[in-house]
């Protein structure tokens, strides 16, 4: 009996080690903002599926001037649709945390490796463009766009954890994102914004007068103004969405498409997590438990928004019959393309006048 006593005492005496002293997170109470409601239309379950079966979970989308169309892949693979329909393997990297991508004018593809930091991939190989700032390592690169001067503004969704360990930084509830700048002529990188709450996509305006950058774990987006009198100043494009916006695009009538993860039960489910530092100590020694926080792998949901940061519509897939967890969403000869991290395809979406 006192054997069978030591042994529970032991064991947990070693889950609380683990729990509480061992898993790398010092977690705060977070209080999640009240989220809006948007009907559901399935609209989503009506995608064509290209590239079914060749591409693993793509989760951003870019198109170049030529009417190219790239993704990267969790494989490592820059893979590309061209005009005529064929499929390309184009380059291939050694990395399954690619994320974010963009076309230059130039001609390259851009792309955010969460682990290498930002890169430039073109016909002549792959080169690493910005890899630390202020002396420190970037740690998880997010998405990134070129402006018209060739600089490239890109996130950071965390400083502390890496890609693997995405579902810490939302358990911890810390904003620790950023908001980088690369300079093309000095190859310098700065820091723009900083204590961002899981710093996602970002996109230039019609006029790059200001830059929107999303905070998936604070469901809103902020606008960064770039020029005059406004410069350097920040404020809150659109909040309280109906989950963490992920990704977003310039769409080109001016308004912006926008991925939003875990339409219901993200911010449901959360709550209770979020009340407790003791349950995020538990959830974070089992990472697959993490998925019951997250309803994206269930539904996808997209979202247009106005410039005045206005919903004009949005589609859904409410059970991931077809489609879920879209990550991105981009306007390109009146089709939606859509990546997803948890489908080996991107849909194509016929749009129709709002």
């Amino acid at each position: 009996m006192r054997t069978c006593s030591g042994i529970l005492i032991v064991s947990a005496l070693a889950i609380a080690i683990q729990v509480f002293v061992l898993l790398p997170i010092s977690p705060d109470l977070l209080h999640l903002p009240p989220t809006s409601s948007i009907p559901s239309n399935s609209k989503l379950q009506e995608v064509n599926k290209l590239g079914e079966g060749i591409l693993k979970k793509p989760e951003a989308i870019a198109v170049d001037e030529m009417g190219v169309l790239y993704t990267a892949t969790r494989d490592g693979w820059i893979i590309r649709l061209h005009r005529n329909g064929s499929w390309e393997n184009w380059r291939h990297i050694e990395s399954d945390s690619l994320l974010g991508i963009t076309a230059t004018t130039a001609g390259d593809l851009v792309v955010c490796d969460a682990e290498k930091g930002l890169l430039k991939v073109g016909e002549d190989g792959v080169t690493v463009l910005a890899s630390h700032v202020n002396g420190a390592k970037i740690s998880f690169a997010d998405d990134v766009i070129e402006s018209a001067d060739g600089s490239l503004f890109f996130s950071i969704a965390s400083t502390k954890f890496g890609f693997h360990n995405w579902h810490l930084a939302l358990l911890e509830g810390k904003s620790n994102g950023q908001l980088l700048k690369y300079n093309s002529s000095s190859k310098e990188t700065s820091i723009l914004l900083d204590n961002l709450g899981f710093a996602n996509g970002v996109a230039l305006s019609t006029d790059q007068d200001y830059l929107i950058i999303c905070e998936t774990m604070k469901f809103r987006c902020l606008k960064h103004w770039l020029k005059e009198e406004k410069k350097g100043q920040t404020e809150v494009f659109i909040d309280n969405l109906p989950g963490g916006p992920d990704n977003i695009n310039l769409a080109p009538d001016g308004s912006f498409w926008i991925a939003v993860l875990d339409i219901e039960l993200f911010p449901k489910t959360l709550e209770f997590v979020h009340r407790s530092r003791a349950i995020k100590h538990f959830f974070g020694c089992f990472p697959k438990l993490s998925k019951w926080t997250v309803g994206a792998y269930n539904k996808a949901m997209v979202i247009n928004v106005a410039s005045d940061g206005k919903i004009v519509r949005s589609f859904d897939d409410p059970t991931g019959k077809v489609m879920s967890f879209v990550t991105s969403a981009l306007e390109f000869e009146n089709h939606l393309y859509l990546g997803s991290l948890n489908c080996d395809f991107i849909g194509k979406l016929q749009l129709t006048t709002p």
